[in-house]
């Protein structure tokens, strides 16, 4: 038909054109270094076993630890809402796609009207001869469309809403290594606060006995009342430690519940049984900073924004050119039967060639392009701050690590020495050759120190889990999410 020849001659030459308007994206270089500063610390450390980076969280050799860790993965409701998020942009991409395929539509009426002969025009139609104010009309059409990109505006489009539907299951993985991690360290929080409780219950009897002591020797006038006043004192500010780490407690089972999805005090009897601070495992393969930027999932959600606000910039762009569409219609109708609907008498059709073009609108074109470009420098220097700061944070959790690891060890060693200086300055004490100062301040630094070592463990072990973290440990990259168009 010659009709159609434009039409034609339009799609071909889109095609042989086949390129899209606007830049293409390239990822960004970013300088890093070969190596983090503390590496080497942190692959010497010694470590309960060896694990890597996929199931981090089993390495701790804890498995209620691991089994918190599975159930939130399952549970959790900030991974839920990420998940759905992953569901919006996978339907924006399908409407993307969507829309460089040509769309169609049938649609049908049947109509049957009566006639008024109260009006103007029914009064004329009634003084025809055998005037019928019945009246009935049928018609069936099929009609299609489709906007030729011939200068890539929708290709643009399409490009954007694939890197935001990667940014979105890239989220999920970054939501999924937020959730593990936070879980060991609410756990670990738990286990470290179980053992400084139990540390100030031991403390606590350990003072009582020292006043059943005192007030002993009290009653037969071997001790001054002060001196009993004095343990008193001291047992109650013991005493008061224990609701203080209490409350903490009761607050971090709480956390745990809902990161689990859970209401406060589902896992409640699971954790009343006290159990160690677990033990960090060897920090092996960890690789090197560059390594960061296909494993840290929140830089990978960076870098796919900024792909996407780059593809705006050419579906911005594209609004300067004019856009083509071709439109056609087949159909029957009738006013007589619906018999008569499919006969060679009743068809229609119709083809049409359109053209959009805002020719006039040029000011406000290039007050969108500069806005589009504006938002893609904006995504650039989030996505290089993004890298800088992952680096940090490997960087910070490696040296918190390394330096809880040799605080907990001091500790360790100063609280044995300062149980034995109790010991020996409370003997000496019922011997007569120290005094009651002397004890008190004992057990005064015994429990410092004791506390302080329990506080090390858990830090030193928190230390690794924002390590593990911070290196994107805990799931497994893909190709839809490294994949850069």
């Amino acid at each position: 038909m010659p009709s159609l020849r434009p039409a034609v001659l339009l799609v071909s030459a889109s095609l042989i054109a086949g390129c899209a308007v606007g830049p293409d994206y390239q990822r960004p270089d970013v300088p890093l270094s070969n190596r983090y500063m503390g590496q080497p610390s942190a692959e010497q450390r010694p470590g309960a076993t060896q694990v890597g980076l996929a199931d981090w969280w089993r390495g701790f050799g804890d498995p209620l630890l691991a089994d918190f860790v599975a159930k939130a993965l399952k549970q959790n409701l900030d991974l839920a809402q990420a998940s759905a998020r992953v569901t919006q942009a996978r339907a924006g991409l399908g409407a993307a796609n969507a829309a460089l395929l040509p769309s169609g539509n049938i649609n049908g009426q049947a109509a049957r009207s009566y006639q008024s002969i109260e009006t103007p025009l029914g009064q004329v139609l009634n003084s025809t001869p055998d005037y019928d104010r019945y009246g009935s009309s049928y018609e069936l059409n099929i009609d299609a469309s489709w906007e030729v990109d011939l200068f890539g505006g929708l290709r643009r489009g399409r490009e954007g809403a694939l890197a935001e539907y990667q940014a979105s299951e890239a989220g999920v993985a970054a939501t999924r290594l937020a959730v593990a991690a936070q879980t060991a360290d609410i756990y670990i929080t738990i286990r470290g606060l179980q053992t400084r409780l139990d540390i100030a219950n031991r403390q606590v009897k350990t003072q009582q006995g020292l006043l059943e002591k005192v007030q002993l020797l009290y009653g037969k006038g071997l001790a001054a009342n002060y001196q009993v006043r004095q343990t008193e004192g001291a047992l109650s500010q013991v005493q008061a430690t224990v609701p203080v780490l209490q409350t903490g407690l009761d607050a971090a089972m709480n956390a745990l519940d809902v990161m689990l999805g859970t209401p406060p005090g589902t896992h409640r009897s699971q954790l009343a049984i006290a159990a160690s601070i677990p033990v960090a495992p060897q920090l092996k393969g960890m690789g090197a900073p560059a390594d960061l930027l296909r494993r840290r999932p929140d830089l990978i959600v960076a870098e796919r924004r900024l792909a996407a606000s780059n593809a705006r910039i050419g579906e911005a762009i594209a609004e300067y050119y004019p856009k083509f569409s071709i439109s056609a219609l087949l159909g029957s109708a009738t006013a007589v039967s619906a018999g008569n609907l499919f006969t060679s008498g009743a068809s229609q059709s119709a083809g049409v060639l359109g053209l959009r073009w805002r020719l006039f609108d040029f000011g406000r074109i290039n007050a969108q392009i500069d806005q589009a470009k504006g938002q893609e420098a904006e995504s650039l220097a989030i996505y290089r701050q993004s890298v800088l700061r992952a680096t940090e944070d490997v960087e910070n959790a490696l040296s918190s690590m390394v330096n809880r690891d040799a605080q907990a060890t001091t500790l360790t060693g100063g609280e044995a020495s300062l149980t034995q200086a109790r010991q020996s300055s409370f003997i000496a004490y019922e011997k007569g050759t120290a005094n009651l100062i002397d004890v008190l301040h004992a057990d005064e630094t015994m429990l410092q120190a004791s506390d302080a070592r329990a506080q090390a463990q858990a830090e030193s072990a928190r230390a690794a889990v924002a390590a593990f973290r911070a290196l994107g440990g805990g799931w497994q990259p893909s190709d839809t999410t490294l994949t850069s168009r």
